[in-house]
């Protein structure tokens, strides 16, 4: 029996990468590359690989160590033996961590302590709930333990019981906080805001805490925007990212280094840079970044040259249709990057740092590349009606003959403040859909870092204006071309882009025979009645639709609402939403639905229960994309 289970397990294996197209269960497949960090002694790279499992509906992680200079990786069961525990202060003698802390009564247990089989949530402010979680009252907070013979001691509390996190929720980690390497500080981001005020406001401020006095101290005051990802180099000098602006999500993010006297901003000279992450170089003389530029992430270097503003030289790296997703380490000259396209999921590689060449050292999915026919990736330039050229991405199937007509999709991108550039998405997969017989029009459209500040904050409180438009004219210009089938064109997105969806669903004028929408704002009034953060709805939007006196408000919900314009809508349209969705609720999803059937058009509903704003189990994702495909089969082909 075990022989013929392994047997049929080798032939469904074999079956899986002998086909030379992508599939979903093939995309399912594939090993999730992250990196670790660098060995103690520079020579290996460290990183994980975790590998979906569809039958089990989990995924399998595994760690290896790799030579810098390339070859075969070297399975670990304990890396963190290998590399530095930067949460050990330089001198050894203290560890900082991370713990939650219940601070707040929320639950009818906390106040009710005889009825502990009550199941009720007593809320007296906002941030009752975030992003895929309600609140409990617990909130995360950096402990500092004295080390005894390499183990932890009492831990103390540095944030004194206060209802505020580190890290961040829900995205931050270990980067947000961080020893001085003088062994008497740790620095540590937090927005010292609760409940309500939390919800609309985006001051995030790092704060320094000194062991011997216990004294906190906030080193960005008067910043009002988010600080964020505090890091020392050897020398003591503090660089973090920092946005300007209070209340607004994605202002320029720029790079801050303080010398403990004078803050002077690296990167303010460029407007073209939105920093996504970085790291001190080696000798602490420069820091490494990525960015988005014109429809790519690529790696940056700019000198630290102490207060001399003048003299501040930011330089980019590297070059090509590709995205540098992340700063692994330096060893020497070479730099370790993490990188993707849209046909290749994340893998390490090397850069030269005297010339930017670049050099694959993980190689985990090239077996499997090496079996499929990749789709071609195109810049084309389309003109917009207010005369400005926006890039478009084109994407073309495997086998690509300009004789034939294919269907087409037009691709509308979330955020609505996120580039578009080469990312390997395991949902908005791009090599998938090529693969299955779609061109896809992907349009840097406005809203977008990479291009321009200007260009990227067009879309603030005007998110059904000259954006649209944008969406329109690169559909229009590319199906000019022979090989698209005009009467079979689709619309996609998700989060904003699924807004896009919803509006255009009531303005294309029959453009598009179908439609398909993720988790998208259908309605402003009950969006802006139930999203998890404020500050967001109130930056974009302009304010509460209540406030007669805003003329931004007032606009953006008479004018730019999906739900107004559901009388014209014509055209089959399926909806996907998930349950645990608190930053674009599930009524949003429900209403537009409920107005698509009661309007007696095509429509499908999809709600996956147990997911947030994405997609995170092998099941889930595969029937989202089976039945993805499947309504395309319906409405397109």
């Amino acid at each position: 029996m075990k022989k013929l289970l392994f047997l049929s397990s080798l032939l469904l294996s074999i079956s899986a990468i002998a086909q030379n197209r992508m599939t979903p269960e093939l995309l399912w497949q594939l090993g999730r590359v992250s990196a670790l960090g660098m060995s103690k002694d520079g020579k290996y790279v460290l990183y994980s690989v975790s590998t979906p499992n569809a039958a089990e509906n989990k995924s399998i992680h595994k760690s290896y160590a790799i030579p810098v200079g390339g070859g075969d990786p070297m399975p670990v069961n304990n890396p963190d033996s290998m590399m530095n525990n930067e949460k050990i202060s330089p001198d050894g003698t203290y560890l900082i961590s991370s713990e939650e802390v219940k601070v707040k009564k929320v639950t009818g247990r906390d106040y009710y302590p005889n009825m502990n089989k009550s199941n009720v949530y007593i809320f007296d402010n906002l941030t009752y709930r975030h992003w895929d979680t309600y609140t409990e009252g617990k909130f995360g907070h950096v402990m500092l333990s004295p080390l005894v013979n390499g183990k932890p001691g009492e831990a103390t509390d540095l944030m004194k019981g206060e209802p505020y996190d580190c890290p961040q929720k829900p995205f931050g980690g270990d980067e947000d906080f961080v020893w001085n390497p003088n062994s008497k500080d740790v620095v540590y981001c937090t927005k010292k805001e609760y409940g309500t005020a939390y919800t609309l406001s985006t001051n995030t401020d790092l704060y320094d805490y000194n062991i011997v006095t216990g004294k906190t101290t906030n080193l960005t005051a008067g910043m009002p925007g988010y600080d964020i990802q505090p890091s020392f180099n050897h020398q003591g000098q503090l660089a973090w990212l920092s946005m300007k602006r209070a209340g607004y999500e994605a202002d320029k993010q720029d790079i801050i280094v303080s010398d403990g006297i004078l803050k002077l901003n690296l990167t303010a000279g460029r407007d073209d840079i939105h920093v996504e992450g970085y790291k001190w170089s080696a000798d602490g003389s420069r820091i490494y970044f990525y960015a988005p530029i014109n429809g790519t992430l690529q790696l940056f270097e700019v000198n630290y040259p102490g207060i001399k503003k003048e003299m501040v030289q930011v330089k980019q790296v590297t070059r090509g249709d590709f995205d540098i997703t992340g700063i692994v380490g330096q060893t020497g000259n070479t730099l370790i990057v993490s990188r993707t396209d849209m046909n290749h999921a994340a893998e390490l590689y090397t850069v030269d740092l005297s010339n930017g060449t670049m050099k694959q050292l993980s190689h985990v999915n090239d077996a499997v590349y090496a079996t499929l026919d990749m789709g071609k990736t195109e810049r084309r330039f389309v003109k917009t009606t207010d005369g400005k050229d926006m890039l478009v991405w084109v994407i073309y199937p495997p086998g690509f003959d300009a004789t034939k007509k294919y269907p087409t999709l037009l691709y509308c991108q979330g955020g609505p403040q996120s580039a578009l550039t080469q990312f390997y998405s395991f949902r908005w997969n791009f090599q998938l859909m090529a693969a299955n017989g779609y061109i896809i029009v992907a349009p840097n459209r406005r809203g977008m870092p990479g291009h321009g500040t200007k260009w990227n904050e067009e879309i603030s409180k005007d998110w059904g204006g000259q954006v649209m438009n944008d969406y329109l004219s690169a559909i229009d210009a590319l199906s000019k071309e022979k090989y698209i089938d005009r009467s079979r064109l689709g619309c996609i997105g998700a989060s904003y882009g699924g807004y896009s969806v919803f509006y255009l669903a009531g303005i294309h004028n029959n453009r598009f025979k179908t439609f398909i929408a993720h988790d998208g704002v259908f309605d402003f009034r009950s969006m802006y009645g139930t999203t998890d953060e404020m500050w967001f709805e109130n930056w974009d939007k302009g304010g509460p639709y209540w406030d007669k006196s805003n003329a931004a408000a007032q606009k953006s919900f008479s004018k730019f609402n999906p739900s107004d314009l559901v009388a014209k809508w014509n055209t089959p349209i399926l909806i996907y939403q998930g349950g645990r969705d608190y930053r674009v609720p599930i009524e949003q999803g429900q209403q537009a639905f409920q107005a698509a059937q009661l309007r007696g058009i095509k429509s499908k509903f999809i709600l996956l229960p147990d997911q947030n704003h994405w997609v995170l189990t092998a099941q889930d994702a595969l029937v989202w994309q089976h039945e993805f495909y499947k309504w395309l089969e319906e409405t397109l082909k």
